[in-house]
């Protein structure tokens, strides 16, 4: 896996999932020992990044996804720590928390560095940009809950694809590989892989199946229809769609680094998540 050394922090920030008091209890008691050996300790609403060296997650994959959001892209160790199951992307047991930090402030983390995609919408004939943004896991295209089926052309690299009526299109990362798209029948890649999925939402040609391209490529998606269609960023925010707008995706050249647990290994993750296995 694509890794690098984590230099030992000296400021770090923590950021928690609101709605869980065990999380916050966490958080209080990570901030208490981090300050006890002479960490700056930065709470989430004093958080900036350039004002920090490490990011403490204590949640799920949502909650990490969240923090990445508030690096902005700079290249600032993520160290994610799980409430509850075993995560794709906090994967460091809630019990093995203290163990996790030690390993941190040692020295001697290596982190996963993970691509991410950045999201163009364009509308109208002076291609007024109504969206910018990046993502770690996925763009999702998707019709409306009670919607006819969207219809959009994709191209990717100048090049036509195909036309879909379907429920919608997953763009994903590697590390998104695990998430909606798995469930639209996509392939699961390595985390270090340079690619990006196109996965289409139960297309009405069965044929028309996911496809891996080159992270060189750019994606355009042009609506067709008039039904109402939403674009969703890594679940977290979203903007309806209109007939006629372009969106477009492209690799980022900001990349998320996630402290890497030794105890475990990705396989290890997807048996644990996937139930691989079990009889």
């Amino acid at each position: 896996m694509d890794s690098r050394s984590c230099p030992a922090p000296r400021r770090v920030g923590i950021v928690f999932k609101r709605s869980s008091p065990e999380a916050a209890g966490c958080a209080a008691a990570a901030g208490q020992f981090l300050a006890a050996r002479g960490i700056e300790v930065v709470e989430e609403d004093a958080l900036t990044p350039d004002r920090v060296d490490l990011v403490v997650v204590l949640g799920g994959d949502g909650t990490l996804i969240h923090a990445a959001g508030l690096l902005e892209g700079r290249p600032v160790p993520i160290l994610g720590v799980n409430m509850g199951s075993l995560g794709f992307l906090t994967e460091v047991p809630q019990p093995e928390l203290y163990q996790a930090l030690d390993h941190v402030l040692s020295g001697k983390a290596q982190v996963s560095v993970r691509m991410k995609l950045r999201v163009h919408v364009h509308r109208g004939a002076k291609e007024e940009r109504l969206v910018d943004s990046e993502v770690l896991n996925d763009a999702v295209i998707a019709k409306g809950t009670l919607a006819r089926m969207a219809e959009f052309d994709v191209v990717a690299a100048g090049h036509y694809v195909a036309s879909y009526k379907a429920d919608g299109i997953i763009l994903a990362t590697p590390t998104g590989s695990t998430a909606y798209s798995l469930a639209a029948n996509g392939p699961i890649l390595y985390p270090s892989m340079h690619g990006l999925i196109v996965a289409p939402i139960c297309p009405h040609t069965l044929t028309q199946r996911p496809i891996v391209l080159p992270d060189d490529q750019t994606v355009t998606i042009c609506m067709l229809s008039d039904s109402e269609v939403y674009l969703t960023l890594d679940g977290q925010s979203g903007r309806q769609l209109l007939p006629g707008d372009r969106v477009q995706i492209k690799q980022s050249p900001n990349r998320v680094l996630l402290v890497r647990n030794p105890n475990i290994d990705y396989f290890g993750i997807l048996r644990a998540k996937l139930k691989w296995g079990e009889r």
